[in-house]
């Protein structure tokens, strides 16, 4: 019985020590906010072509729904109910918003972003989609 406690309590004092040193850092403004010369140039210099149109932002906010705010957030504030068990935790878009051109916004939405939970949805969503999206994402303040 004493070798089990002595080895559950090894176990669990390895856990708390692989849980401490592992994680990364939390995401930052400037983490998201690349310079334009680090966009790809596939990306670099779009802007949005749906932007300013209410059916865009309407079909945007939908896919945002089922697509976007489990992580980001119903306002995307970067806390969605799967939030809590991301590390790094999500971008907040309100803030992101604030510095992000649309190539950028364009590109991550489209491409993920590597040691993050966020995945790329170029293969699941239309450029339409996409576009949508980010007219969606500009309504944050």
């Amino acid at each position: 019985m004493r070798k089990n406690l002595t080895f559950i309590l090894i176990i669990a004092l390895m856990a708390v020590f692989l849980s401490a040193c592992g994680g990364e850092e939390p995401v930052t403004t400037e983490d998201v906010a690349a310079p334009v010369s680090d966009i790809p140039a596939e990306y670099a210099e779009k802007t949005n072509p749906l932007a300013d149109s209410s059916d865009a932002i309407a079909e945007g906010k939908s896919v945002f729904e089922s697509t976007c705010s489990a992580c980001h957030g119903d306002i995307g504030l970067g806390d969605g109910p799967a939030a809590a068990s991301l590390t790094p935790p999500p971008a907040s878009l309100v803030e992101l918003n604030k510095t992000a051109a649309d190539d950028y916004l364009l590109w991550r939405i489209s491409e993920g972003k590597e040691g993050t939970a966020m995945v790329g949805w170029k293969t699941s969503l239309s450029e339409d989609q996409l576009w949508q999206v980010i007219s969606y994402i500009r309504t944050f303040k």
